[in-house]
């Protein structure tokens, strides 16, 4: 029992012994967390080279777009052809990808040898030989006779500029094909499968064999944005934000990036890690001074790094008593396969000395022991720097997506990580090492490259066809020019319809006179209470107005909520409430005895008679209040003060919000004869010649109208520009039938468009993965504030896909792309159909005066035309181009409703003081 304790020991000892000396001279390859964190430092600031536009030409690590954007869905079908080029045998495989409830890919696929005078050949055989293997193919499984779609994974580096196109940078591995590099290898591959006029294949993608581990992978596990590639070559892929790449146009989503990490190093900035093995490993090579990183790291090189050391050790009596055979003098005697072996945990060492007795040397056992070392050494240095590489990527899509944890899935593939029995342990360990806040899995690929090829086809198949679905359905909110003038040919007939006396009751556009017959002078002062109400919130203000040289308005206002049961209630308490609410703000402000002039700004559609009487003539905006309509509202108003009985109150002017708002922009600028509301609801009003209104006695002077012209089209005028979006909103609404142009112009209506579209896209499959979730079916989730949120330039996917996470909606990336264009599509309507209405208006007005050229502000107020990013500059751009002689100014109002109501009651008691005089 002692004695085998006693070998034990020795052989511990023995063990040590040969392991400290090989440390000891491989200290070199033996790197420290530290050193690995500055190579992931380092290799994080070669990717930014790569991937901006001024430092790309030179930078080593090349960031190529690869114009994969998206990863599979699991809705990907049909039947693709692959090819595989890039290692040491060509495949050629035919996948079939069905969907029936469970995703399931089945694959056949054949190998051909690449022999050296193809491999190092010219151009023209390579590819005149792949397309001999393909049609060999197709013969052996019987499919020639049909039309197939084909990817084609091309292991080597390439500038893509789309899919289906990729011009050879350099050939790397053991290619060296003549007359390739710099030209375009899909349209080689097209040329040589011209000559086969049996087969019809269709070549729609060109795929880095890593983009198809990343893509394969990503079929079984959504998660799955990195692909890496350990085997002959190394290399690694991942999704970047599109707004990082400089190279490719456009912000919108994510694109699958190659990084050809086998290149980092090239330009020095790995010299200070590189060994004098590293050196002359590079020297022998086919390409010396290239992918010097793939030189420390791939299966293509790690042999030899091997056998380059134990050469050393042995010329320096370190191995083998100083002898060196002739085979371990000679290159690629070793190869990865050897290092594999000689590393597996219970037979390694007896491998190892089988090894190196077939290279004719005569091992002992401190001989094998250290050899077995150098293997570990060797490939641990390879598991390290690639985590480091792999490390600095995870680092970086943790950034983009802003996360302090990054939870993701790695494709593996490559024949060092598949064989090597050490080597993936390794690598996981040291990335969880580096990258803590991430949480890592690693999934193997299977069938990786060539399978990916196919996936990416399929998913540019899913792409194409969902493409066409969706730009099918927003074909339908696209409105060319002969649209337009269409409709502000229409729009300016019912102009006209609601100012004669014979045609108005029948006419769509209202034009009710508002009975305000002045615009401010500057001679308005006093001190006077406003009243604001037209949307879910109610507003009391005490607006004072100062005259003169320093002429001034303050104002002081205090908001109160109006609840959906008084909303909905009776008039009797929608009044009471109104009251309740200004008692409280007569207290608030001190001034309860005080009997103020007072203007009303009620923002619903109001026949008046004069100044301070305005029948309903309906609700709009959600409100449903019984006993209103037909009803005079000031004297609904008056009678509530004195149910209260508390205060009095001098109401002198029932205002719409949309003359207040062109009465106060007309207090700053005496042009603005226009006010446009473009918010939760959309109306205008403007200054039209008395002689024009026929429904009110007197031609001379003029009258502000406020067109009410949120119901132009409810007799099926515009029903040709209206889609069956517009319908089922118009059918779910409080008001069938009525406000249409509203309901396709106005904030309270877009969101619910856009949510009627994304129901019938995810019917479709073309969005959510086809589900409709209990959030989407809700009514009125989608509020048109969020449109604002998704159209602003300056937010990221990520951020979208934030807002849709809020309302219950799990999307992908390619899901709030498709979120984005629906929201763009409706609001770019809405802003196009108020700038052809407004051209009416503005054309008539310049008509009125008999002008070749008109110059005119519009005092604009809304939520839509303030905070959308987009909707002010296409209304804009609408107008002009529909009323080119028309100079448009557009003045933005502040605080319209409110303090257009005090300036009108304003404007009112001046004109009525001199009338009395």
């Amino acid at each position: 029992m002692f004695a085998v304790h006693l070998l034990a020991f020795y052989f511990t000892k023995l063990k040590e012994d040969q392991i400290k000396k090989v440390d000891r001279f491989l200290y070199h390859m033996r790197l420290s967390d530290d050193v690995l964190l500055d190579v992931m430092t380092r290799f994080q600031a070669e990717m930014v080279k790569g991937l901006e536009r001024d430092t790309h030409p030179t930078a080593a690590v090349k960031m190529l777009p690869t114009f994969v954007r998206s990863i599979p869905d699991g809705s990907e079908k049909g039947e693709f052809l692959a090819l595989d080029l890039g290692g040491s045998k060509f495949r050629v495989l035919k996948v079939k990808v069905s969907e029936d409830g469970k995703q399931n890919v089945q694959m056949e696929s054949q190998f051909y040898p690449t022999p050296k005078e193809i491999t190092h050949g010219n151009g023209t055989e390579l590819f005149d030989y792949v397309a001999d293997c393909l049609a060999d193919f197709m013969e052996t499984k019987n499919i020639k006779h049909k039309k197939f779609p084909l990817g084609f994974t091309f292991s080597f580096p390439c500038i893509q500029t789309k899919l289906e196109e990729g011009v050879l940078l350099s050939w790397t591995k053991y290619f060296k094909v003549r007359g390739v590099q710099e030209t375009d290898v899909v349209s080689s591959l097209r040329h040589a499968l011209r000559k086969h006029k049996d087969i019809d294949v269709d070549v729609l993608a060109l795929v880095n064999d890593t983009v198809g581990t990343m893509m394969t992978c990503g079929y079984d596990d959504q998660r799955c944005e990195v692909g890496v590639i350990i085997g002959t070559g190394t290399n690694a892929c991942y999704m970047e934000e599109m707004s990082n790449i400089d190279l490719v146009e456009g912000d919108e989503g994510r694109m699958c990036i190659n990084t050809e990490w086998g290149a980092f190093g090239d330009d020095g900035s790995l010299d200070d890690l590189r060994t004098e093995f590293d050196r002359e490993i590079d020297l022998g090579s086919i390409n010396p001074g290239k992918q010097l990183f793939e030189k420390m790291i791939s299966g293509l090189y790690l042999g030899e790094l091997v056998r380059l050391v134990l050469l050393k050790m042995a010329k320096k009596g370190l191995l083998f008593n100083g002898k060196i055979s002739t085979a371990i003098r000679t290159k690629g005697k070793i190869e990865t396969k050897h290092v594999a072996a000689m590393e597996k945990r219970k037979e390694g060492l007896q491998n190892t000395k089988e090894i190196l007795m077939e290279l004719g040397l005569t091992p002992s056992e401190e001989d094998c022991i250290a050899a077995q070392h150098v293997c570990t050494i060797v490939s641990f240095r390879s598991a390290n720097l690639c985590a480091a590489a792999l490390a600095a990527i995870l680092t970086r899509l943790r950034e983009n997506k802003k996360l302090v944890r990054l939870r993701t899935t790695v494709g593996m593939d490559g024949t060092l990580y598949k064989t090597h029995p050490q080597y993936p342990k390794r690598l996981h360990k040291v990335v969880r090492r580096l990258v803590p806040n991430c949480d890592v899995r690693f999934l193997l690929s299977e069938s990786g490259s060539g399978k990916g090829a196919a996936m990416v086809t399929a998913v540019a198949c899913r792409l194409v066809s969902q493409r066409k679905q969706i730009d099918e359905i927003l074909a339908s909110f696209e409105l060319s020019e002969e649209n337009l003038i269409e409709v502000k040919n229409k729009m300016r007939e019912e102009l006209e319809y609601g100012l004669k006396k014979e045609t108005h009751a029948t006419a769509t556009v209202k034009m009710l006179p508002t009975y305000v017959c002045g615009t401010p002078d500057g001679t308005e002062k006093g001190k006077f209470l406003a009243l604001d109400l037209g949307g879910t919130n109610f507003r009391v203000l005490l607006v004072k107005i100062r005259s003169g040289r320093r002429k001034s308005v303050r104002m002081y206002n205090k908001i109160f909520a109006i609840p959906l049961e008084i909303m909905q209630g009776t008039g009797e308490e929608l009044f009471d409430h109104i009251v309740q609410c200004i008692a409280d703000f007569l207290e608030y402000m001190g001034i309860k005895g005080a009997r103020l002039p007072l203007g009303f700004t009620f923002s619903f559609p109001c026949r008046q008679a004069s100044i301070d009487k305005g029948a309903l003539v309906e609700w709009t905006k959600g409100f449903k209040a019984t006993d209103c309509e037909g009803e005079d509202v000031v004297d609904m108003l008056r009678e509530a003060i004195k149910r209260r009985n508390e205060f009095d109150l001098d109401i002198v002017a029932v205002v719409n919000d949309t003359v207040g708002t062109m009465m106060t922009c007309g207090y700053e600028d005496p042009y603005c004869e226009i006010g446009l509301i473009a918010g939760t609801g959309s109306n205008v009003c403007y200054v039209e010649e008395m002689k024009n209104i026929e429904i009110v006695e007197g031609t001379e002077g003029k009258m502000c109208i406020n067109t009410e012209w949120g119901g132009f089209g409810d007799n099926g005028c515009i029903d040709s520009i209206r889609t069956k979006y517009d319908k089922e909103v118009d059918e779910g609404s409080l008001n069938p039938g009525k406000q249409r142009y509203e309901k396709m112009t106005s904030g309270m209506y877009l969101g619910e468009i856009v949510r009627q579209i994304l129901i019938d896209l995810t019917k479709h499959g073309l969005l959510f993965r086809g589900q409709i979730s209990e959030s989407l079916r809700t009514r009125g989730i989608f509020e048109t504030k969020f449109l604002s949120h998704i159209e602003s330039d300056r937010l990221a996917l990520l951020q979208v896909r934030r807002i849709l996470q809020q309302l219950g909606l799990d999307s992908t990336c390619d899901d709030s792309i498709i979120v984005k264009e629906v929201c763009g599509a409706v609001s770019k309507r809405a802003a196009q159909l108020c700038g052809a209405g407004l051209a009416a208006i503005v054309e008539k007005k310049r008509e009125n005066r008999n002008l070749e050229h008109l110059k005119i502000t519009v005092g604009v107020d809304g939520t839509l035309y303030k905070l959308h990013p987009h909707f002010s500059r296409i209304l804009r751009e609408t107008v002009k181009e529909m009323a080119p002689q028309c100079d448009v100014t557009f003045m933005l109002s502040e605080d319209g409703s409110g303090k257009g109501a005090a300036l009108i009651t304003a404007v009112a008691k001046r004109l009525h003081n001199v009338g009395e005089n």
